[in-house]
């Protein structure tokens, strides 16, 4: 199997690029000019005086959730100062064990979102600001359309889907071979470990289970049985960060299960497209080739069509890449084979319409998800509202949260998602969807179930915008205030946003001074010592806080931070080198290190 691969180790893959101020957009509107509401200027420096800092932790929570929860406050309260920074809005109240939610009105919008009682889809559209008329292929139609767009689209590429039909027969073990002890006794560790993994999975590692295959003697395919096979893919599958090493832990094995000459499945064979075009932060070119070439060995060699999860992940990274003549045509060739739109195909082409900075496509998307059946949670609207800051709609994105917050409804604590349960819950959401199609009466006590209040994915989504993008310091302390009282536990991201701020703003004159980042530094160094979840060093965390404190500190000082680093870090020799390249080049070449014996104050 030929694989183009491009592993990024940049940071730049994590940094949001720079965009045209907002207002522009790349694409002319439908109807010769985009609509705009009146909450766009909302201005939040008028806002009454700082809340107040004490919360009460809620006593289910944690020792790690408690210990995230108090850093937040700590960070909150140091990185603004009391007449520089806004308080949240005066329907947020701390009272029992979490944040009670009032009842809040936006400015200048129609009727806010209920506190009680179901959702229904005026209402789930109300959240929203206005749509224009106009539907998801009528957008399309404009994209494609020369007279409209006013140029000719680009010849290509000219897709072709093989209709060879190949029989394929499910090989097994021979029950007439005959394995050592030694063998026999890695294969049932082997089984054992990948059974565990799939029953419980916080409680194996996949290095673990990957180590344990590689004890087998070539070829190790044919030592296990067809079931221990595609157990083992799918448990290899369930790798929560998608990255080289698990990219190629993933097609080691799949070149094992090729070269013995057994198959793969429609389930497999997407697998290794996901992971060949979503190993990298920003996919490019290179991974679009790279899932093209799977999807045409998939159906014209192996003889198995695509799926409707294939060519979702082929919209995906073709959009994601910026080849929106492909991902046009990787949607009219789904609508082509009869494939019916779920809750994943919908999220998809809401990101796309944001990528391409449709503001409108993106309102149309959403609809069309609603009119269509499909609950709503905050995994659509934080890409909702990360499609409206994308193209510069800060008021539509801001309007989007207040109602997030509004729907906190019966004073529900946010629980805290990880990997596995979020994907049980978007399974259970997809479930819940195809019945409610199937009973209409029974789709609003389902809506209920969905969680739409903020969580770790939205404040994570607006530090990266106000903070790096726009520099905004009392809208990030704003907004770190506003995670303690709805109980979001802080992460690695949101330092890690923090961190590129004070590197992307931080100088003389700036409200990101010097003290601001030691404060920050302290919390992290405190959080990490305190094992809070979601949270450790790895290279672009570290590389971020260095180039923070090249604004400030002189050679000396970053080199006592990165030993403070070091000392919690776990270095790999690759890792270790490439940390040491870059220290050289930032001690060596930067041009805003400051004079030894200036203090930071810390």
């Amino acid at each position: 199997m030929r694989i183009l691969s491009r592993i990024d180790g940049s940071i730049s893959g994590t940094i949001l690029s720079n965009r045209r101020p907002p207002g522009l957009s790349s694409v002319p509107s439908l109807h010769g000019a985009r609509a705009h509401d009146g909450y766009r200027n909302t201005v939040w420096r008028s806002l009454p005086a700082t809340i107040s800092r004490t919360c009460t932790a809620d006593p289910r929570k944690t020792h790690n959730v408690s210990s995230a929860l108090t850093f937040t406050r700590y960070i909150s309260s140091t990185i603004a100062t009391t007449d520089a920074r806004p308080s949240p809005p005066s329907c947020l109240s701390r009272k029992s064990h979490g944040a009670r939610i009032c009842k809040h009105t936006a400015t200048n919008t129609g009727d806010a979102a209920p506190l009680q009682g179901t959702w229904s889809k005026s209402e789930l559209l109300g959240i929203v600001d206005q749509y224009d008329d106009t539907s998801v292929q009528e957008h399309f139609e404009f994209l494609r359309d020369p007279f409209l767009r006013r140029y000719a689209p680009a010849d290509g590429p000219n897709l072709t889907v093989s209709d060879r039909d190949e029989d394929v027969s499910l090989q097994s073990v021979n029950s007439a071979q005959r394995m050592e002890p030694e063998e026999t006794d890695v294969v049932q560790r082997l089984a054992a470990a990948v059974q565990l993994k799939l029953k419980r999975p916080a409680t194996v590692n996949l290095d673990e289970v990957y180590d344990l295959y590689q004890l087998l003697p070539e070829p190790r395919v044919s030592h296990i049985t067809a079931r221990l096979r595609h157990q083992l893919l799918a448990v290899l599958a369930m790798a929560e960060r998608k990255n080289s090493e698990s990219m190629l832990r993933y097609f080691a094995v799949v070149t094992d299960v090729k070269d013995s000459g057994f198959p793969l499945t429609t389930m497999e064979w997407n697998t290794a497209i996901s992971f060949a075009s979503r190993y990298v932060g920003k996919s490019t070119e290179a991974e679009v080739e790279s899932a093209l070439l799977l999807w045409r060995e998939m159906e014209h060699v192996a003889g198995i069509p695509g799926s409707d999860v294939t060519f979702n992940i082929l919209f995906d990274v073709a959009s994601k890449a910026g080849k929106f003549v492909l991902a046009e045509m990787i949607y009219q060739e789904m609508a082509t084979r009869g494939f019916t739109f779920n809750r994943y195909h919908h999220v998809s082409l809401i990101h796309y319409f944001g990528l391409r900075q449709d503001t409108s496509g993106v309102r149309a998307a959403y609809k069309e998800m609603v009119e269509k059946g499909e609950l709503i949670d905050s995994v659509v609207l934080n890409c909702v509202m990360s499609s409206f800051l994308r193209a510069g709609e800060e008021g539509s994105a801001e309007r989007v949260y207040e109602n997030m917050k509004t729907s906190n409804r019966g004073n529900r604590l946010t629980p805290d998602l990880n990997y596995t349960l979020q994907k049980t819950i978007t399974k259970v959401l997809m479930m819940f969807a195809r019945i409610g199609k199937t009973h209409p009466d029974m789709h609003l006590n389902f809506q209920k179930t969905a969680l739409i209040s903020p969580d770790l994915q939205t404040y994570r989504i607006l530090v990266n915008h106000y903070g790096v993008k726009l520099g905004d310091l009392s809208k990030v302390a704003q907004f770190l205030d506003e995670m303690k009282l709805f109980n979001v536990q802080l992460h690695g991201s949101i330092f890690l946003a923090l961190f590129k701020s004070f590197s992307k703003h931080g100088a003389a004159g700036s409200d990101w001074t010097a003290e601001r980042l030691g404060s920050v530094w302290k919390a992290f160094l405190n959080a990490l010592d305190s094992e809070a979840e979601g949270l450790y060093i790895s290279t672009w965390m570290a590389m971020s806080i260095l180039q923070a404190f090249s604004r400030y500190s002189s050679r000396d000082e970053i080199l006592d931070v990165y030993e403070n680093m070091r000392s919690r870090w776990d270095l790999d020799p690759t890792s270790s080198q490439l940390m040491m390249d870059f220290l050289n080049k930032l001690t060596h070449g930067s041009p805003r290190l400051r004079p030894k014996g200036i203090s930071l104050g810390y």
